[in-house]
């Protein structure tokens, strides 16, 4: 039998969470779970994978924080303390699905299987986004507020029409639900049924607005009620249940091919990029007081009750991570030797005329210089 909208319409009353922040295992009656919101606990393996990927999160994270300072990137917004919400997200998926990302999600489109290198050249400047999104069916990391929300219903749209088994997950922070994109791409899938999961990383700014300055609703969850959508909300720092709400959200979206939206409470500690001082809107104790809710913590000392990580296991975990970091490193610290004929190779799968027109004179300038620059031609120049 089917679930209907008004089956899972609502927010459970209290957001959903299966380990306290010291890493124990709430009992049952905790979870904030009830009747349509049923979750189980993934299993010992799924989640020692899913730490691997945290610890290389927050590895990537940290060390691109340094590069932008060493000036080797040209921006780079951390997820440093959202990290639990980006490998939920990527390990939720399976293989056909889709994840639409935004420019803070780098840790999610690596956890989904991108190269790290490959992730960050556009970071650092480089004209495309680094990667084959057709490939890793993972969506360019969208800098422009919400328009990936878009993008996603489409291929989603796309997908049914096709008559795919396919899941889209699109990402957005909180500030992304008081963009006109946010309502046409949740009104456009809940009118016509389309499997998307919705994830908004509520991390409590936009930039530097607080959430009580853009939504009156008492949850960003609530607002899928008026789309005629189900809701949810979820601790966002507790990698479990992030994990068990988007796979329970996917198997929704699947199963019953409809459209549902997750809100996970979670929190950047870093600034909003490194052009922001965040001195100037939030308080140290606020800070403070999240970073004792950290995931990586959290989901360390539940592996290590478990019996599941023991210190061989955290030592190799950590290595991978500072592995990744140093590949990093060394790719970033290279001079990038653009190839000014690149601009012509994906402007359309077949070339116009103009386009070949203009590709042969930029051919034949570049040729010309360099035919100048000789070594023969400045000895006849003297």
């Amino acid at each position: 039998m089917g679930i209907s909208p008004e089956d899972y319409m609502l927010p459970a009353e209290r957001e959903i969470r299966m380990l306290s922040p010291d890493g124990t295992l709430l009992p049952a009656e905790e979870q904030g779970t009830g009747p349509g919101h049923e979750y189980p606990v993934p299993g010992d393996d799924l989640l020692l994978e899913a730490y691997e990927q945290l610890i290389v999160g927050r590895r990537v994270n940290d060390q691109n924080t340094a590069l932008v300072r060493q000036g080797r990137l040209a921006v780079y917004p951390s997820s440093h303390g959202q990290e639990a919400c980006q490998v939920a997200a990527a390990l939720c998926l399976d293989e056909g699905d889709w994840l639409f990302p935004t420019y803070r999600d780098t840790v999610a489109v690596i956890a989904r299987g991108v190269d790290p290198l490959e992730v960050m050249v556009s970071f650092r400047g480089d004209w495309h986004c680094g990667y084959d999104p057709l490939e890793h069916r993972v969506g360019a990391q969208a800098t422009p507020l919400t328009t990936q929300l878009l993008h996603a219903v489409g291929a989603a749209h796309a997908a049914v029409l096709r008559g795919e088994d396919t899941v889209v997950l699109a990402m957005c922070g909180d500030g992304a639900t008081s963009e006109g994109d946010f309502h046409e791409a949740l009104n456009f899938a809940a009118v016509f049924r389309l499997p998307v999961v919705f994830l908004v990383q509520n991390n409590g700014y936009a930039i530097s607005v607080p959430l009580a300055r853009q939504s009156a609703a008492p949850t960003l969850a609530h607002k899928a009620v008026g789309y005629g959508m189900a809701g949810e909300r979820v601790d966002g720092n507790d990698l479990v249940a992030v994990l068990a709400a988007l796979r329970r959200a996917v198997q929704l979206a699947r199963s019953e091919r409809t459209p549902l939206l997750v809100e996970a409470h979670t929190y950047r500690m870093q600034a909003h990029t490194n052009a922001d001082d965040d001195t100037r809107y939030r308080e140290r104790e606020e800070v403070r007081q999240w970073a004792e809710k950290d995931p990586v913590l959290r989901m360390e000392a539940y592996l290590r009750s478990r019996g599941v990580l023991d210190d061989d296991a955290a030592t190799r975990i950590t290595g991978n991570a500072e592995a990744v970091a140093a590949a990093l490193r060394q790719a970033m610290n290279a001079e990038a030797e653009p190839d000014p004929l690149e601009m012509f190779d994906h402007v359309y799968t077949e070339p116009t005329a103009q386009l070949r027109q203009q590709r042969d004179r930029l051919m034949e300038e570049l040729a010309a210089e360099s035919a100048a620059d000789s070594p023969d031609a400045q000895e006849d120049a003297r």
